[in-house]
């Protein structure tokens, strides 16, 4: 069998050692994430603003898919919090009228989503998550969780308040107050109340009875199955749906339709712009959740391949009925932590939920929508985290800057807005502060060959030589910015007969850069002073080599700064 195969299909890999004992490994975790899905399923449907079994529908063939072709042996692949509520935005704003014109768009949004996915993966561009920061990142979860959060108090409370944006949803809340449903709001704070003793006070109480810390566990992530299997039994007994109490309705029995998307340009040309954001958004959730988890057994994960099996599992979704997918952080925990080995577990978890679906929905006909609020609620809450403001504010304004723009315009304005500011903003940053490199005027350490910058450190200088460190790959965003500095340096000492710059930090000097050191050249050889290069690198020096730059340098190029100051101006003697 052909590497390259191997590769492309990861299954070849772990398959051929597939083993009974991780048989049993994985369709424990399976089991566990079953439980755990199927709850999760149907509420972020509903966030999504489509039909429950839609839920259900992207949990099958998208993990059958992922477990094919992805590289992680613990990530769990299904819908998830932020991609649905981004899907619920980008289906608003196309004005929709019935729930199948949403269905459909949403199915053709996942197909849109794979096939952005795909490209990326076949041409190894995964690196174009890097345009979003870290910081952005956390705000921009941050953000989306108080929005999902905020979106779900409507069905906690029983009213049929709206809105897109965090006021809008606060004041139609507002409005609508007076119009709370009880019963509802009972069922719905209860729920709440009761997961969030689950998931802080469930395993202490557990354990402090003797249960093994690992039941104890799985115990407390079966939390959500227990909330709905009591919500769901009391408005069956009490026939709570006549008093009010919405209920998911009645749910399609069966295994996921075969659906196929749109193909209208119109249609391609709405959503491709959302289908573009969710994919950058779901990947770079999902290969950080999986590079963690991976990190810990010493395992490593294929990004460009993460972007493939991704992409075939968006595909999935949208050939069974689903909508957009990707690695979920919670239930990857929870398959880590109940021992999944391989990608089969996703497989095994894709056989539960369709027996789920086949046997289990007439079940969930009276389950009362405030539950799925209440699992949604409790489940994003976990996102918002404001310490990242404090974080960036400490350590970097301007990240702290970005944080705050992508929080505030997520939600006063919306998700895609925020997500694409995100991605503008950290772009940006990268030009500001590279546009700006650190430069250091340098002087040799007394007794040593090490060179410091002069204004941290007492150092040996030459009046001659103006020894200039680099501190930043050259290009065309700062190339102006070095060669004002040098003019300026030099301006008024008519002592310096040569000047270094020393470029140990400089791993690429691009063509707008190059031009500007062949005119730095030139104005300093006017002014009777030698350009000389120290510590160029390998990969830079070949590049060189090839340009106009160095033969008509006016000075040499030395291997080391040592090397330079000793050939140009004397080793600095020791002070006496």
């Amino acid at each position: 069998m052909s590497p390259r195969l191997r590769r492309a299909l990861p299954i070849l890999d772990w398959g051929a050692h597939y083993t009974a004992a991780t048989f049993a490994s994985d369709g424990l975790a399976a089991l566990i994430v079953t439980i755990m899905l199927i709850p999760q399923s149907l509420a972020y449907a509903l966030l999504a603003g489509l039909p429950a079994e839609m839920g259900l529908y992207a949990s099958v063939l998208p993990l059958v898919a992922y477990a094919i072709f992805g590289t992680s042996c613990t990530l769990a692949v299904g819908p998830v919090a932020v991609v649905s509520l981004m899907t619920a935005a980008a289906l608003g704003d196309m004005a929709l009228g019935s729930p199948a014109e949403q269905a459909a768009a949403a199915v053709t949004l996942a197909f849109l989503s794979g096939l952005i996915l795909l490209a990326m993966g076949i041409f190894r561009l995964g690196f174009f998550a890097n345009f979003l920061s870290h910081p952005v990142i956390a705000g921009f979860i941050t953000a989306s969780g108080l929005l999902i959060a905020t979106s779900q108090a409507r069905h906690v409370l029983g009213v049929p308040a709206s809105g897109g944006t965090l006021v809008e949803m606060l004041i139609s809340l507002a409005a609508h107050l007076p119009a709370v449903h009880p019963p509802t709001l009972a069922i719905g704070l209860g729920a709440i109340a009761f997961l969030f003793w689950v998931r802080r006070g469930l395993k202490p109480l557990l354990v402090s009875r003797g249960v093994a810390p690992g039941l104890a566990d799985i115990a407390t992530k079966a939390g959500p199955v227990a909330a709905v299997a009591v919500t769901t039994a009391l408005c069956y007994a009490f026939r709570l749906d006549t008093q009010g109490v919405r209920g998911v309705g009645e749910i399609p029995r069966g295994l996921p339709p075969l659906t196929l998307p749109q193909f209208a340009p119109s249609v391609w040309r709405d959503l491709i712009g959302a289908a573009f954001l969710i994919s950058i958004i779901g990947f770079v959730e999902s290969v950080s959740v999986a590079q963690t988890l991976a990190a810990k057994r010493r395992q490593r994960i294929r990004p460009d391949q993460e972007l493939i099996g991704l992409g075939a599992a968006n595909v999935a979704a949208a050939l069974s009925g689903g909508y957009p997918v990707t690695g979920g952080f919670a239930r990857s925990v929870v398959n880590f932590d109940a021992g999944a080995e391989t990608p089969a577990a996703g497989a095994f978890t894709a056989v539960g939920i369709a027996l789920a679906a086949l046997f289990l929905t007439p079940l969930l006909e009276f389950l009362p929508i405030a539950t799925l609020a209440a699992t949604i609620i409790v489940a994003v809450l976990s996102l918002v985290d404001f310490r990242i403001l404090k974080t960036t504010w400490t350590y970097d304004r301007a990240d702290f800057a970005a944080v705050l723009a992508t929080i505030l315009l997520t939600l006063g304005i919306g998700v895609e807005t925020g997500v694409s500011a995100g991605v503008i903003l950290s772009v940006a940053l990268h030009l500001y502060k590279t546009s700006k490199p650190h430069i250091a005027e340098v002087g040799r350490i007394p007794g040593t060959e090490h060179f410091r910058n002069i204004r941290r450190h007492d150092v040996l200088t030459t009046p001659e030589v103006l020894a200039i460190r680099v501190d930043e790959s050259l290009y065309f965003a700062n190339a102006r910015f070095l060669e004002d500095y040098v003019l300026d340096r030099i301006a008024g000492d008519c002592a310096i007969r040569h000047v270094v710059l020393m470029c140990p930090a400089v791993n690429e000097i691009d063509t707008s850069a190059l031009e500007t050191l062949g005119e730095l050249n030139r104005r300093l050889a006017e002014g009777g002073i030698a350009l000389h290069l120290s510590e160029v690198k390998g990969p830079v020096m070949d590049r060189l080599q090839k340009s106009h730059l160095l033969r008509d340098l006016t000075g040499q190029v030395f291997l080391s700064q040592y090397a330079a100051m000793t050939a140009l101006g004397g080793a600095p003697a020791e002070p006496a």
